[in-house]
């Protein structure tokens, strides 16, 4: 009697255990982010460099300071990230990938969606974003129709249902009213005139889009 009194314990203790393991999984489920097709990766600027750089000239507001974007598609059970990079030009990386390399330069990636009233622009866009693959990065960051950075490769996506909206560049230094320091050399040494007032666009400008709603930390 007594051992079966402890078997009875034991299999008593072992289901409260399973039940409480599952509950906190659940929690944890219902916390994360459910991704969806056509969901926007937007990746957090460095404080320096190139990075840095971009983000001093194009920043809007505190809680948006951005220097990448890419586009999410779901393909089966597998989830790509379709974007511009110096690394590789315009391409579809596995996000776990995609994950791994922001993880390494300790940048933090931020989702957004469109609103519901424009995510009917979505299959296009991809379409349209695999249509650009395989095409050089623009380190020039002026507009042509033969290579891409990232802000310029998602706007051309959403281009046909103007979900995003090209504006006059700036490289003016807010704090001194100049042009930034890093941006007259960087031009400079392309043996190129600073494309101030030029259209373009930035992460940070794409971001800062009334059709799109934050939805979290990835």
């Amino acid at each position: 009697m007594i051992f079966n009194k402890k078997i009875k314990k034991g299999i008593v203790t072992g289901l409260l255990s399973l039940v409480i393991l599952v509950l906190m999984q659940c929690n944890s489920y219902q916390g994360s982010i459910q991704l969806q097709n056509g969901d926007l990766l937007f990746v957090t600027a460095k404080q320096t460099g190139l990075s840095g750089a971009i983000n001093n000239v194009t920043q809007k507001q505190k809680t948006a300071s951005f220097d990448h974007i890419g586009i999410l598609e779901k393909e089966g059970n597998k989830i790509y990230v379709l974007h511009a990079t110096p690394k590789g030009g315009s391409q579809k990386q596995n996000l776990k990938d995609f994950m791994e390399d922001q993880k390494k330069d300790q940048q933090d990636i931020i989702v957004y969606r469109l609103k519901p009233e424009y995510q009917k622009s979505i299959p296009e866009a991809v379409k349209k974003a695999y249509s650009m693959l395989g095409k050089p990065y623009n380190f020039n960051y002026i507009l042509d129709e033969s290579s891409y950075y990232c802000s310029d490769f998602v706007e051309r996506a959403f281009r046909n249902d103007h979900i995003f909206t090209l504006e006059p560049m700036t490289f003016i230094d807010p704090k001194t009213g100049k042009t930034n320091a890093f941006w007259e050399e960087f031009y400079t040494k392309k043996n190129l005139k600073v494309p101030e007032g030029e259209p373009g666009c930035n992460p940070n400008g794409l971001a800062g889009s009334e059709k799109l709603e934050r939805v979290g930390d990835l």
